[in-house]
């Protein structure tokens, strides 16, 4: 089912040249999607913007078929957004129980536990947790939330490569199984491959990777 709608999407910092340009995009439930292209290719950008966290200078994003702006951008990020930074964004003076908790109806430790925090780990403070293992409770509080679209920025970055394959089978079944639209700015081509639809920026627009069982064809994104 059609969720979220990038229809000819602009933006441009402070009126400058624009960073991305004409993008149209649909995005549905029970898929994980992937968004490739170098640095400054504006990845990031794209991400922020399907999450409420900036507005296009031109063009329009929908949820559910409506506006995003016409019924709050707060309220979009509130309702409908969960995000993995990839800075974390922890609350510091919380332990990893407790950040998760934030989004969590229930006890946050089954889950933490599968993303190999151990029972130690997940009682202490965030600040004195690795890299990795902030990223892996980043993960796990998106993963909490009930809000039905996950936006991931480089998620598996700072995690050793069993953990990244790992992680990367949790978002998608994610996606698969509990319905949620899970998209993912990544450099892995191990993460890409596993996504059902891969979106790569060029040019300042978006194409379409489209998997098949061995390669990755690209393809213009249709108007």
């Amino acid at each position: 089912m059609k969720i979220l709608e990038m229809q000819h999407i602009t933006y441009a910092y402070n009126h400058q040249e624009p960073v991305l340009e004409d993008v149209n995009l649909t995005m549905e439930t029970g898929k994980m999607y992937a968004i490739l292209g170098p640095s400054g290719s504006g990845k990031t950008t794209l991400l922020s913007l399907a999450g409420g966290l900036d507005i296009p200078s031109e063009g329009q994003i929908l949820f559910n078929g409506k506006p995003v702006e016409k019924f709050g951008l707060e309220k979009h990020r509130k309702r409908n957004i969960s995000l993995i930074f990839q800075n974390y964004n922890l609350i510091d003076y919380m332990n990893a129980a407790e950040n998760v908790r934030l989004s969590a109806k229930g006890s946050p430790n089954a889950l933490l536990t599968r993303l190999g925090l151990t029972s130690e780990e997940v009682r202490r403070n965030v600040l004195k947790l690795s890299g990795g293992q902030q990223q892996r409770v980043a993960i796990a509080r998106a993963l909490a939330a009930p809000a039905p679209i996950i936006l991931a920025d480089e998620p598996t970055g700072n995690l050793d490569r069993d953990t990244a394959r790992d992680i990367t089978a949790i978002l998608k079944h994610s996606a698969h199984e509990s319905g949620k639209c899970v998209i993912i700015v990544t450099h892995s081509n191990a993460v890409a491959k596993e996504a059902d639809i891969v979106f790569k920026i060029k040019n300042k627009t978006a194409v379409t990777l489209k998997r098949r069982p061995s390669t990755l064809k690209e393809v213009p994104h249709a108007l």
